[in-house]
């Protein structure tokens, strides 16, 4: 007896899909079992995938996973779920006080800068007014009043005027004076160093300088001329004592 293979048209198209490896969308199992079954397979999955991304990445992992029925689930590689959401709660923290910073710190150079803008064309205005092209507008008031400003300036200018004056002409005299106690220091030197010198000469006789003369001999003839001059009598010397005899009678 032959049998056809004929293909089995009793499993369903749920079947089907279990079978194979098909692509599942994603959306709420509405049979209670089937979602108690599948979160079950996947929590456990989650709770891997977890545990290798701190192994393998060696990053701070914290998991909670909540039931439809309220059981908690919970995995951390650290000591505690605790400290790292303490740690979260950290780091938002440090985010919102630096954006919050660097926007009050925008804000105050924004202030900052229109103030300076204020105050620059304030300025301006002012400058405008005291040209000749903005007199013409001015009505007696006001240009009394403008009267009595230039005063007040032109007194203010010329009192820092004479104060710089003042000390200026305080500097030179101390200046002068300083170089006129140098200049008598440097006199005093040259009436001391006129002194030694007359002192001098005066011990000397007037032969205050010595000349050195060198021997056109070389040094051994010089040498034996020394010896046979140092027999003979010397004549100069005998002569410079009958001179000091002579003056003394």
């Amino acid at each position: 007896m032959a049998y056809e293979n004929k293909p089995n048209t009793d499993l369903d198209a749920d079947a089907q899909r279990r079978l194979g490896r098909g692509k599942i969308e994603i959306k709420r199992i509405e049979n209670t079992t089937n979602r108690q079954v599948t979160f079950c397979k996947r929590r456990n999955g989650l709770l891997k995938k977890a545990y290798e991304l701190s192994v393998l990445c060696d990053a701070e992992v914290a998991l909670i996973v909540f039931s439809n029925r309220g059981r908690l689930y919970e995995y951390s590689n650290n000591s505690s779920v605790r400290e790292t959401i303490e740690r979260y709660k950290k780091a938002c923290a440090d985010t919102s006080t630096n954006g919050s910073a660097s926007e009050a710190t925008t804000q105050y150079y924004q202030q900052e800068a229109a103030k300076l803008h204020n105050q620059i064309n304030a300025l301006q205005n002012i400058n405008r007014g005291y040209m000749a092209e903005g007199l013409s507008n001015k009505n007696i008031k006001e240009l009394k009043g403008m009267e009595r400003k230039l005063e007040r300036a032109i007194t203010r200018i010329r009192s820092k005027k004479n104060e710089l004056l003042f000390a200026e002409i305080e500097y030179m005299q101390k200046r002068e004076l300083d170089l006129h106690n140098n200049n008598q220091l440097l006199r005093a030197k040259i009436a001391e160093n006129e002194r030694q010198q007359q002192s001098i000469i005066a011990i000397t006789g007037g032969h205050g300088s010595y000349e050195i003369v060198q021997p056109t001999q070389p040094f051994h003839e010089a040498r034996n001329y020394f010896q046979v001059n140092a027999l003979q009598p010397n004549i100069h010397q005998y002569s410079c004592h009958d001179q000091v005899s002579l003056q003394l009678v």
